[in-house]
């Protein structure tokens, strides 16, 4: 069962000629966000309201009881119509990639399909969060993205289509039901039935009358022929009453016929996409509530919803983060596509860590078991009960607020959501020996270790902006939760004297006090976020950004470019798409990385917005390694340049081993071939064999070296980033000793080395060979130039007269070698004869120049302890 909803349309970009504008969209977009809030706020309210009127004769206990009485067939079953469910959805996925004429293997078909349904359908807002599933793999399986964007909106609109018929036909076999419960006469819902198969008849014959419509002067719709959109429509419906199905398999069959339950459950499930409620938590179960409250018993149906919940939602995304889990241990060795699911973990973790945060909450509102209860009096001391009950509520509500650290891949949020779980997992014991909540917190353990590598990005938890949406999100999780404290103890009379009661069989004192704990935590941190001065962040880009930056970046011909494709530097894109700046934030400082990458001619236009960007925030704008010639573009905005040092460029068309200029390579060169060493060179998606083998090497080197990944203007050994690439490798007696990766276009005019890492056995000589071969072979492919990046603080002028910069800049380069080895680098360098150009630093002036370049060391090194170690 999907859970599709409307995206929010792109914004237009204002031109600067229209000024009026930008207010009026300012003051929408903070009204839409404020409608949104309140929408929520409602909404939460009107579902607790109703909950709280249709389970006004349930307690607790028989909620309980009720769901221990399911049968286990009954529960067989739902698995399989579940498993039958999802297989159906595949569908949706085969038919729109032959709509817009992909073809992708069928097992990474399903492979996706399952993937994407089992995080869209418990997040919600599947179209956004399915969308990022499908447009990560099938653009890994070589779908072009404009396709796979195509294939998402047809998935869309198959669903829209093939819920209004499921509902249709529902209403006509179901019509009396219905009309019971929604108080209008039968003959009139016929009607609408009628009029909505219809449309849907009516829809199907356009397709087949004519291929496209237009929607505008410049815009039409491609239609899909008449038999792929009957063929769509049947795997709708199949996939409906399927996913119908799992629920009723585990209700109590009184008087109720399945075309009438279809009926209710397709208008359940359409109240729960229209409300935008992840999964429509509440609202599916408010209306099936309703609907069924007089024909079956409420405390079986509502057992049966609470099941449903987690077989239908809950089943699939552990299998799916399972299957991730495994992928990530072996994504050396699996294909791109399997490598690209396995970096989608960060993404299922998170939720996951959402809904046993949402657990541990729930848990600790709600009593023990009696037979808990009086084993714990047996063998645990009452303190430790009370205060893993508390503690662990404290941790649930904790999980919250670290998935969103997960979704970004902190390093800080994984270190976190490990050590709560562990935790966690030991205090269910003492809290009532929780079995089921151990079980799932040893599952995101172990899921947590196995996807390790993808939670790379360093950064505190605490310096994590939470927006007020995030907020009020936690904040409707809390009332909700309150409402399961007062629905569970529906019976206890309130009093004064229950906050000080502390008794083994005391559990409404414990959660009430649990409950207000959670409260208090979640209100003083939020306090502490909104309150305190917002210095802005930098936000990660998403893969549709990637993949548009990585777009750009093959059609133009600075290879460093590439650098944006780390992932780990935000993307401002121009107002036309057609040209992006990369950027990173540490302190106050928002530093771009090189010159903006596209046209030219909208530089001006990406630089100006992101000194307002800056500037928005309270920080200082500062734009490092620029180029010369690009620098009156930024003399115009009134910062100050800074020279940083010297570019080193190795020209290839005339580039040779002979002279004396070279004699150090080539004797190197000659040296490894006398020593067996032999060169291969990969691209692209070919690296991917290599790499296994790679990590090996990466993996020795930083051992041997006592040093950690960088980043910001440094490659860093990334699977994915190092496909985008190339990478060249030396062999002794048939295994890697040593690989270089450089960064390329497919303007195949400018190259740039990238990682140099070799094995600490590797033969003398090994790096001169495998340089030397690498230029041979950019140079035997038709590339220009080769770059071996910058000797910081080279090259500095000596004049008497010249500025405090460079006389400072002069004596680092010499006396600075115990923090860097300047004077070594430009040696290395120099091995190749390169040509040099300047690079720049442009900052404000005064001491900015001095704080932009602690920070950017900061970015570098992964935080101000990676500047003052390897």
């Amino acid at each position: 069962m999907p859970e599709p909803s409307a995206s929010a349309a792109p914004a237009a970009a204002s031109s600067s000629s229209e000024p009026s504008e930008l207010p009026l969209a300012g003051h929408w977009s903070r009204w839409r966000i404020a409608l949104t809030i309140g929408g929520a706020v409602l909404l939460t309210a009107l579902i607790l309201y109703a909950l709280q009127r249709l389970t006004q004769q349930i307690r607790y206990a028989d909620l309980l009881a009720a769901i221990r009485a399911t049968s286990g067939m009954g529960v067989v079953l739902s698995i399989l119509a579940t498993a039958a469910s999802f297989i159906a959805l595949s569908g949706y996925d085969f038919s729109s990639l032959r709509y817009v004429g992909a073809r992708v293997k069928p097992r990474v078909v399903m492979l996706t399909s399952f993937i994407a349904y089992a995080l869209g359908n418990t997040v919600g807002l599947g179209v956004l969060t399915g969308g990022a599933v499908r447009m990560r793999m099938y653009t890994a399986a070589g779908v072009e993205a404009p396709q796979v964007g195509r294939a998402i909106a047809f998935n869309a609109l198959a669903f829209g289509v093939g819920i209004s018929t499921l509902g249709a036909l529902g209403l006509l076999w179901g019509a009396r039901q219905v009309a019971d419960v929604a108080h209008l006469a039968p003959n009139l819902l016929r009607t609408i039935a009628v009029l909505l198969l219809m449309g849907v008849a009516a829809f199907i014959t356009l397709c087949a009358a004519r291929p496209e419509i237009p929607l505008g002067p410049k815009l039409t719709l491609r239609l899909p022929a008449a038999r792929l959109a009957l063929q769509q429509l049947g795997i709708s419906v199949v996939e409906l009453v399927f996913s119908a199905a799992a629920l009723w398999f585990l209700l109590p069959h009184a008087d109720v016929s399945f075309a009438g339950f279809v009926a209710f459950y397709a208008i359940a499930i359409a109240l729960g996409i229209i409300s935008h409620v992840p999964g429509g938590l509440g609202v599916f179960e408010a209306t099936m509530l309703l609907a069924f409250s007089g024909r079956l018993p409420v405390d079986q149906l509502a057992g049966a919803l609470v099941l449903y919940r987690g077989v239908y939602y809950l089943l699939p995304l552990l299998v799916a983060v399972a299957m991730l889990a495994v992928f990530e241990l072996r994504s050396g060795v699996a294909a791109p596509v399997t490598r690209a699911a396995a970096r989608l973990s960060p993404a299922f973790l998170a939720a996951f860590a959402m809904i046993v945060g949402v657990m541990l909450l729930v848990s600790g509102a709600t009593p023990a078991t009696d037979e808990a209860a009086e084993l714990l009096a047996l063998k645990v001391p009452l303190p430790i009960v009370e205060a893993s009950h508390f503690i662990g509520s404290m941790a649930g509500i904790a999980f919250l607020f670290i998935a969103r650290g997960l979704l970004h891949r902190l390093d800080a949020a994984w270190w976190a959501a490990l050590g709560l779980t562990v935790l966690s997992f030991w205090l269910a014991l003492p809290k009532g020996f929780a079995i089921g909540e151990m079980v799932l917190l040893a599952f995101l353990c172990l899921t947590l270790i196995a996807s390790r590598k993808e939670f790379y990005r360093r950064a505190s938890l605490l310096s994590q902006s939470f927006s007020l949406a995030w907020f009020v999100a936690v904040g409707c999780i809390i009332a909700v939760v309150f409402w399961v404290l007062l629905f569970a103890y529906r019976d206890v009379d309130y009093g004064n004297e229950l906050w000080w009661q502390f008794a083994f069989n005391a559990n409404a004192p414990r959660s009430l006090r649990a409950i207000t704990g959670i409260a208090a935590l979640a209100l003083v941190y939020a306090s502490w976020q909104l309150m305190r001065p917002g210095s802005g962040a930098m936000t990660p880009p998403s893969d549709e950004e990637l993949l548009r930056a990585q777009a750009i970046v093959r059609q133009q011909p600075r290879a460093e470019a590439a650098l944006a494709l780390t992932g780990d530097k935000g993307l401002l894109f121009s107002a036309s798409g057609n040209a992006f700046l990369m950027y990173g934030k540490h302190g106050r400082s928002w530093v771009s990385l090189f010159d903006p990458v596209g046209p030219v001619k909208e530089w001006p236009e990406l630089i100006w917005r992101f000194m307002e960007m800056a500037s928005a925030h309270g920080g200082r704008a500062v734009f490092y390694q620029v180029r010369p010639a690009s620098l009156p573009i930024y003399l115009d905005t009134g910062l100050h340049a800074l020279k940083l040092g010297e570019y080193a460029s190795v020209p290839l068309p005339d580039f040779t081993l002979k002279g004396s200029a070279r004699a150090n390579l080539r004797h190197g060169a000659s040296r490894g071939e006398r020593e067996g060493l032999s060169f291969e060179w990969r691209e692209g998606a070919a690296v991917a064999d290599w790499l296994p083998e790679l990590r090996e090497v990466s993996d020795g080197w930083m051992a041997e070296h006592e040093a950690r990944e960088k980043s910001f203007s440094l490659g860093r050994f990334d699977e994915r980033y190092l496909q985008c690439g190339a990478v060249g490798v030396a062999r002794a007696q048939g295994r890697i000793v040593a690989f270089v990766s450089v960064l390329i276009t497919e303007q195949r005019i400018d190259a740039v080395v990238d990682l140099m890492r070799y094995r600490p056995d590797a033969p003398k000589g090994a790096m001169d060979f495998l340089f030397a071969k690498t230029l041979l072979q950019l140079q035997s492919l038709g590339y220009q130039s080769f770059g071996l990046g910058m000797a910081p603080m080279s090259g500095m002028i000596e004049h008497p007269l010249a500025s405090r910069w460079h006389r400072f800049g002069r004596l680092l380069f010499a006396h600075g070698g115990q923090f860097y080895n300047f004077q070594g680098l430009r040696a290395f360098k120099e091995k190749f004869a390169p040509t040099w150009e300047p690079r720049y630093l442009v900052a404000p002036g005064g001491l900015g120049p001095l704080l932009a370049m602690t920070d950017i060391a900061a970015l570098i090194g992964g935080g101000l302890k990676g500047v003052i170690s390897k």
